[in-house]
């Protein structure tokens, strides 16, 4: 999981996350990681508007955010 975080933060991407809490409750985050330490990362939440720290072995799936741009006809 860290080696996908680390591509993620290296190519600029967003990502959804899917994470566990420490009291068990699962939820999506849509984030941009700002840095990655040995055993956590801090990233930016989109849904909290704020900066947080994760636990790298709490993050149960990543998913890069792709972007998908409207044609004007």
């Amino acid at each position: 999981m860290k080696e996908q975080l680390i591509k993620a933060m290296q190519r600029n991407q967003f990502l959804n996350m899917m994470y566990m809490a420490k009291d068990g409750q699962v939820s999506k985050r849509r984030i941009k990681i700002i840095k990655i330490g040995s055993d956590s990362f801090q990233a930016y939440c989109f849904n909290k508007q704020a900066k947080r720290t994760f636990i790298i072995d709490s993050v149960l799936v990543v998913v890069p955010v792709l972007h998908k741009e409207r044609e004007v006809v």
